[in-house]
């Protein structure tokens, strides 16, 4: 019977021994080594780890970036405040104390007639409108008054249309008047100094200012304007080589001279000294 048991126990410490595993010396000191290289190993070692089963570095980067990082092409963009916002309506009026406020319709009329008073030739209500800065229909109801208004004080002009444009003109009835003063300033005696102003232009012409400055040895502005507005010269232009402007008769003179030409003019040899009283210098200027 002990024999038997010892028996038992022999052939079970058989079975144990069969069905331990057997140990690798290599494979045991090859996780050894194994173990201590996880040990040592430093920060972010994990990540070049997870590139061993082939997965490219620029993919694993990928997806290991923050789920709250936004694309360079999504970044947000600065906004502008409201009050920084370009202005896309065109150029705004600058307030100036100097400039009275149109927006009174009163103020507006006397403005339009201010306008067309020193315009030499019809306005349009376009132009008006660019020009004072308001609508074009307060110009146009602007326009109603001040024609209204001249009606119904009498005054000398009125306001009509030509054209697409508007314009101030002496009124019709008072022609006769205006031309008996037109006529009347036209035969108005010239002063000695316009008649030798004149004298020099007829003989010289064309001729500049500074030339007849210099021959009468005074300044001759004053007359020559003179002269322009009774319409006995104009300027036909300038002297190249001074620039200066270039001044003759019109067709006027020789009407109130009586000439055809100015061949007809009398000659000055009479009138000269003669040569051989004269300096070399006076002779040479």
């Amino acid at each position: 019977m002990s024999n038997a048991g010892s028996e038992l126990d022999t052939a079970r410490a058989k079975v144990a021994e069969t069905d331990a595993p057997e140990t690798d010396p290599e494979r045991g000191a090859a996780g050894s080594q194994a173990g201590e290289r996880a040990e040592s190993r430093e920060p972010g070692s994990e990540q070049l780890d997870a590139h061993a089963d082939g997965t490219p570095p620029e993919a694993a980067s990928a997806d290991e970036q923050p789920a709250d990082e936004q694309p360079a092409d999504e970044q947000p963009v600065d906004e502008q405040p409201v009050d920084e916002q370009p202005d896309v309506a065109g150029p705004s009026v600058v307030a100036d104390s100097s400039r009275p406020d149109l927006s009174d319709p009163d103020t507006l009329r006397a403005a339009v007639e201010s306008v067309l008073f020193i315009s030499d030739a019809p306005v349009t209500v376009t132009a008006l409108a660019a020009g004072l800065h308001r609508p074009e229909p307060e110009i146009e109801a602007a326009l109603s008054a001040l024609a209204q208004v001249l009606d119904e004080r009498g005054s000398g002009i009125e306001l009509r249309e030509i054209g697409e444009g508007v314009r101030l003109y002496s009124r019709p009835e008072l022609a006769g008047w205006i031309e008996s003063f037109l006529m009347d300033g036209q035969r108005v005696r010239l002063t000695q100094a316009a008649l030798e102003t004149l004298s020099v232009i007829a003989y010289r012409q064309p001729v500049t200012r500074s030339r007849i400055s210099a021959i009468r040895g005074v300044n001759v502005d004053g007359v020559v304007r003179t002269l322009i507005t009774r319409g006995l010269i104009t300027e036909v232009g300038a002297d190249p080589d001074t620039g200066g402007g270039l001044y003759r008769t019109t067709e006027l003179f020789l009407e109130k001279m009586g000439l055809r030409s100015l061949d007809e003019l009398p000659s000055l040899a009479p009138l000269l000294p003669e040569l051989s009283g004269l300096e070399s210098d006076e002779l040479s200027g």
